[in-house]
């Protein structure tokens, strides 16, 4: 198997064995520090669930990186591929370290949010701050704007956005996760086309992670993502938004900035939809509720798990017209 291949089914294999296997170990250990979801008002599970989902997906996001770089250091590969991995990590090398230091902090955050419930307004001065930081580091929306401080705000508003429209979406067994797996696909799908393989490479390895999460939470549920994992999720989709380039001078086709909104148009679409209907209803649009399309297709008498399977399948359509002449 030639290069780059070799190396993207490394990733999403990496990936799944990396959180299928680690998976046991975190969900004991979240039983024994207490980090459960409890039954309560507006869930529908009857006993405590671990939140180990954000812990077992960040570790099959961070060990096979791990090992990647330990076989890059040993000299293991051969010239060519050493070579070329050498080229990218110098082109793109600190962007992804960065990316990676935001991903640890949005788990860290999300994490504590599970142990103490934080405010809303906590809370988003945390993703604000983390979202600032990962711009600084050069991953920014420009909407051929020649303006950094447009770049800057523009960039703090989507990971934002994204991230809390993910996050909103973890509301049923599986969905979040599995709206993150077409999303990952998707962008993995957009940075291999352009040619954009470390990119491809991370997109596939969070792809992988999360494929080995949904065994143990869809349709039946022995783990939960939490907060910790849900904010990881919308946060990588958001970046993982941004760092293909979706137009050059060798694609000239401004359309193809759109592919982003297209891949992320469910959780987008929902947050917009609860958003308005929480300010109709006069609501602090920050406060939850059972408005969301997963809950609204339950009460046309949809089964939940059908609901979930409904909505990867609309997000998989909605998605695919990005892509269509590429």
């Amino acid at each position: 198997m030639k290069f780059p291949d070799a190396i993207y089914l490394l990733s999403l294999a990496g990936g799944f064995l990396g959180t299928l296997l680690t998976m046991p170990f975190w969900r004991w250990w979240c039983r024994r520090v207490g980090l459960l979801d409890a039954p309560g008002h507006r869930k529908i599970h009857h006993t405590p669930i671990p939140l180990a989902g954000g812990p077992a997906v960040l570790t099959g996001l961070l060990l096979p990186i791990a090992g990647a770089w330990l076989v890059l250091s040993s000299g293991l590969l051969d010239p060519e591929t050493t070579a070329r991995l050498q080229y990218g990590l110098a082109r793109r090398g600190g962007q992804l370290a960065c990316v990676l230091g935001g991903a640890l902090g949005m788990v860290a955050l999300g994490g504590y949010d599970d142990r103490r419930e934080l405010s809303a307004g906590v809370k988003l001065a945390g993703q604000t701050l983390l979202a600032v930081l990962v711009a600084l580091s050069g991953v920014r929306i420009t909407l051929f704007v020649p303006s950094p401080a447009f770049s800057l705000v523009v960039t703090v508003l989507w990971l934002l956005t994204v991230t809390n429209a993910v996050n909103i979406m973890d509301n049923m067994n599986g969905l979040c996760a599995g709206l993150g797996v077409i999303g990952m696909g998707y962008f993995a799908l957009a940075a291999g086309l352009a040619g954009q393989y470390l990119v491809t490479s991370l997109a596939l390895l969070m792809c992988g992670a999360l494929l080995g999460f949904l065994p143990f939470n869809f349709p039946k549920a022995t783990a939960f993502l939490g907060d910790s994992g849900s904010h990881l999720v919308g946060y990588l989709l958001a970046v993982l938004a941004i760092l293909p380039d979706f137009y050059s001078t060798d694609h000239p086709a401004r359309w193809a900035v759109l592919t982003p909104l297209l891949v992320l148009a469910v959780p987008l679409g929902d947050l917009l939809m609860v958003i308005y209907i929480r300010w109709r209803l006069g609501r602090p649009i920050w406060q939850g509720d059972n408005n969301h399309l997963s809950h609204r297709l339950v009460r046309r008498g949809l089964s939940p798990t059908r609901a979930v399977l409904l909505i990867w399948l609309l997000a998989a359509l909605l998605g695919a017209p990005a892509f269509v002449g590429r």
